[in-house]
């Protein structure tokens, strides 16, 4: 009987040795914060936005514009003289010598009548003639309050026949007689001439809509909320200059951009608001920002891939990292760790997420135990709340975010490669290295900003 007791004895032994061997923890869980999404304004920035009008769409835009009557006089008591002219063909345009050339084909209707009226008594010879000519005017170019204005001044008029008629017998021009009545619709002409390119070339509606356009917040990561948006603060410009066919003149969007991270977020384009500004110069360069995004449940499957295969611990007493689990809490990142082995259970730690720019790595800075596992851990498994075990775990806590980095150029660079945001606006651009700013923290992701530099070109090229 005695010996039955002693044998029990020695399993019950073995049986608790054994089972104190492998020790279990139920550290209380740091909940999570809801981290409301985020606003982060970058410094000012400016957008490049070349104009470039054809003269081909003035051309165009003039023709359409002025067609059919441009002058009429059907008084023929003050000056003997009636005449209307027509448009007769569409007008040509073309630089010269950094101004605008326009030649008008036109037709003329002229009764010109010839005698006097002497004690009440009429005696006069009235004649009708259909003439065709051709008027040359030359525009300087101005820009003004949104519109590509002209100063026009007819420089010649040249009939493609003399119009003669006959007085007494014998065939007499007249020319002499009918091109100072040119006096009369010069002026009227060189302002039809005017009037009309200032209302084809009112670009403020398109340069309005295309920004607009930009203005309008885009989505960069649907799967994260991500967007971006570009508000307004000033519009400049430069002298319209001459470039061959093509008058140009540069305009400037400066402006900020925000990364919001949530529901898609208001624009903030008033058109109202915008003000042309005069300037000598653009910058060639902008700097903007974009957010790396990486959800805590690609940042945890990443980390989990780091422990695989290793153990931690001290002598004979070690565990492994069966699995790991991010989140938000008080600005500072969960890391939890379900851990086989000597100790089997959750243990959590804290600490700050920073960024390795060599590396292109996030690692959490200041890492250590949460205070309730820690105060487990040193009660039930001190060689694990050792220092030197912590420091081995924590280099294993990091990862790249540079397919984040890859993914948000990407992202950016769809809208640089000839992007159309509406007909007749083309945006191209170029995007140098990034640069790591700052992260943040919300609800769903680690937010890694990121400065850019490059440069963006919205072109308005065709005047619909």
């Amino acid at each position: 009987m005695k010996t039955i007791l002693h044998i029990t004895s020695l399993l019950v032994f073995f049986i608790i040795s054994s089972c104190s061997s492998t020790q279990k923890i139920t550290a209380l869980k740091p909940e999570p914060d809801d981290a409301k999404p985020l606003v982060y304004e970058t410094t000012t920035s400016f957008i490049k936005i070349p104009i470039l009008i054809k003269l081909k769409d003035i051309e165009n835009q003039t023709n359409k514009t002025l067609n059919g009557l441009i002058y009429e006089d059907n008084n023929i008591e003050d000056d003997d003289i009636e005449m209307k002219v027509w448009k007769l063909a569409p007008i040509a345009i073309e630089n010269l010598n950094g101004k605008i050339k326009t030649v008008l084909p036109l037709k003329a209707f002229i009764k010109y009548r010839i005698g006097t009226d002497k004690l009440g008594v009429s005696l006069y010879n009235t004649r009708e003639f259909n003439l065709n000519g051709v008027v040359t005017l030359i525009s300087d170019v101005s820009l003004s309050n949104w519109k590509l204005n002209t100063a026009t001044e007819l420089k010649s008029l040249d009939w493609n026949e003399t119009p003669t008629t006959t007085v007494f017998g014998k065939t007499v021009p007249i020319t002499y007689l009918i091109n100072p009545t040119v006096r009369l619709f010069r002026s009227k002409i060189e302002r039809n001439i005017d009037e009309a390119i200032a209302k084809s070339m009112d670009f403020k509606p398109n340069v309005l809509e295309a920004l607009e356009k930009i203005c309008t917040p885009f989505q960069m990561n649907e799967a994260y909320e991500t967007w971006l948006r570009v508000v307004p603060i000033e519009l400049y410009t430069t002298d319209a200059k001459f470039k061959k066919e093509t008058i140009t003149m540069d305009m400037g969007l400066k402006c900020t951009m925000e990364t919001l991270i949530g529901h898609k977020p208001a624009t903030k384009f008033d058109k109202n608001k915008i003000v042309l500004k005069p300037v000598m110069q653009m910058p060639e360069r902008i700097t903007t920002n974009i957010a790396a995004v990486s959800s805590y449940q690609d940042a945890s499957k990443i980390i989990t891939k780091n422990f695989s295969g290793q153990e931690f611990g001290a002598g004979t007493k070690k565990v492994t990292v069966q699995n790991v689990a991010l989140w938000h809490k008080n600005g500072k990142m969960v890391i939890a760790l379900d851990l086989l082995g000597s100790l089997n259970g959750t243990i959590y730690l804290t600490g700050y997420p920073q960024y390795n720019e060599a590396t292109k790595e996030v690692y959490f800075d200041q890492l250590d135990y949460a205070l309730d596992t820690k105060s487990k851990l040193t009660k039930t498994a001190n060689w694990l709340a050792q220092g030197y075990v912590l420091r081995k775990i924590q280099e294993n806590c990091r990862y790249s975010i540079r397919p984040n980095l890859d993914e948000g150029k990407q992202s950016m660079m769809k809208y640089l490669k000839n992007y159309s945001p509406m007909p007749g606006v083309f945006v191209n651009g170029t995007i140098d290295d990034i640069q790591f700013q700052k992260i943040q923290l919300t609800n769903k992701a680690i937010i890694a900003f990121i400065k850019v530099n490059g440069d963006v070109n919205v072109t308005v090229d065709g005047i619909q």
